[in-house]
């Protein structure tokens, strides 16, 4: 089994998540007292979040660049961000180490593909949903159609992430208004599914709330990250 390094705490509710689903997927396919064999580097997120909100992508990309050596260093064979913001910055991040980055919304788009869907929701944090680095890569890798909210639609998604979520709240009042921006999105956008695209969006929604098919990006990022450590 190779060892996988974890670019975490971004924020940390999520990374315990992959850490825990990591673990039980490594033990479901090996079973007993399996488990995976994992590096973590976690973040103090403010110091993240910052950089994002004030557009210093170079800055935050220098911190993570930082620690993907580190955790190649320490051994790690593989690397997992864990976060789909910050895959914004994958490209720099695999360009500094020898080892392979697992990609999430590579993993994401064929899951969404395989499941015969053309015109996903993306529900993520505002850089994810308005820039073009993961949009554009389901678009010109997989040929999919990702539609993101309008703006109020963006700004709830958003507010909901950083000031709820990460903080470890989770609300029936934000549930009901992700699960009522997906139906304005059925009516009006004629979207064919939902792609849960911030790694926190699983503590809150998910396929049992809807009856068109969901896709959970930390989930399907894990099992993409057990199938390169046990390859």
């Amino acid at each position: 089994m190779k060892t996988l390094g974890l670019l975490g705490g971004m924020s940390w509710e999520s990374t315990a998540i992959y850490y825990r689903l990591l673990n039980e997927i490594v033990r479901e396919r090996l079973g007993g007292l399996r488990s995976a064999k994992l590096l973590l580097w976690s973040f103090d997120f403010a110091e993240i979040a910052e950089r994002q909100h004030a557009g210093d992508w170079e800055g935050a990309g220098a911190l993570l660049v930082e620690a993907a050596r580190g955790l190649e260093a320490a051994g790690a064979q593989g690397l997992v961000i864990c976060t789909n913001t910050m895959h914004k910055l994958a490209n720099e991040v695999q360009a500094a180490v020898s080892i392979p980055l697992i990609h999430i919304a590579d993993a994401t788009a064929r899951a969404v593909a395989d499941a015969g869907v053309k015109r996903p929701a993306l529900l993520a944090t505002r850089f994810t949903m308005e820039q073009d680095f993961y949009k554009g890569r389901l678009a010109d890798k997989f040929g999919l159609q990702p539609v993101v909210p309008d703006l109020a639609g963006r700004d709830m998604v958003h507010r909901i992430i950083y000031d709820e979520l990460c903080q470890g709240v989770v609300g029936e009042s934000s549930k009901a208004a992700y699960i009522e921006e997906v139906g304005r999105m059925r009516r009006d956008e004629q979207i064919d599914g939902v792609i849960m695209g911030c790694t926190e969006i699983t503590m809150l929604i998910g396929q049992g709330d809807f009856d068109i098919p969901v896709f959970d990006t930390t989930r399907i990022h894990a099992e993409a990250a057990v199938d390169f450590a046990l390859s």
